[in-house]
């Protein structure tokens, strides 16, 4: 893992997106599976005709140890890109997470292997594999261009993409925040009620 995953690691999804203005978080129905789910690391893109999930398998014999399956699935909640199989293999690799626009099934058998996902909800279709689908090209997720190799961070509150080129910066910017916000809470809770008042009527120009 890089220094920038791991510092992407430690940092919430909400200071990334103040970080990133707000520019690149995934549409709020892209939810994780459970609550305890944080993911960092690198995007592999994967587009899906709809109802296929064939080229799924193809990312996932792609993806290094760490990557992130970024599915385009357009939304589709018919028919699911994956279920416990195939994501068994996909952790079996190490392949840290899957986002998807999309659905998956086998929720239960999933959760019992604790692997991030972040999707659109659960179906019991499978999908097809008639073959159409491309890997690691430009997709849009979530109302979100994705480019192989972006950062992708998700965790309870939602899912933010973070160009290559910017993650240092990004990584900057929202540490730098983290700081600002403890630095607030101090100096509003330092002394009660009376600090709450003060910092409310600074806050307002009172």
């Amino acid at each position: 893992m890089t220094k920038v995953e791991v510092s992407f690691q430690h940092l919430p999804t909400t200071a990334i997106s103040d970080a990133t203005g707000g520019h690149t978080n995934l549409r709020s129905e892209i939810k994780p599976l459970a609550d305890h789910f944080k993911i960092a690391g690198r995007a592999v893109t994967v587009r899906l005709p709809d109802g296929e999930n064939g080229a799924v398998l193809e990312a996932i014999r792609a993806a290094n140890e760490g990557d992130i399956l970024v599915i385009d699935a357009k939304g589709n909640t018919n028919r699911a890109v994956a279920g416990d199989f195939v994501i068994s293999l996909a952790k079996g690799l190490g392949v840290q997470g899957f986002v998807v626009d999309g659905v998956i099934r086998d929720i239960a058998a999933i959760r019992e292997l604790d692997f991030p996902i972040f999707a659109l909800g659960t179906t019991v279709a499978a999908g097809n594999k008639n073959g159409g689908g491309q890997v690691n090209i430009p997709i849009a997720v979530g109302g979100v261009t994705v480019h192989p190799g972006d950062y992708i961070i998700g965790d309870v509150d939602g899912v933010i993409v973070v160009p290559m080129e910017d993650a240092e910066r990004i990584v900057a910017a929202a540490e730098s925040k983290l700081e600002k916000d403890a630095a607030r809470a101090q100096e509003a809770h330092a002394n009660g009620k009376e600090s709450i008042i003060a910092y409310l009527d600074k806050v307002l120009g009172k």
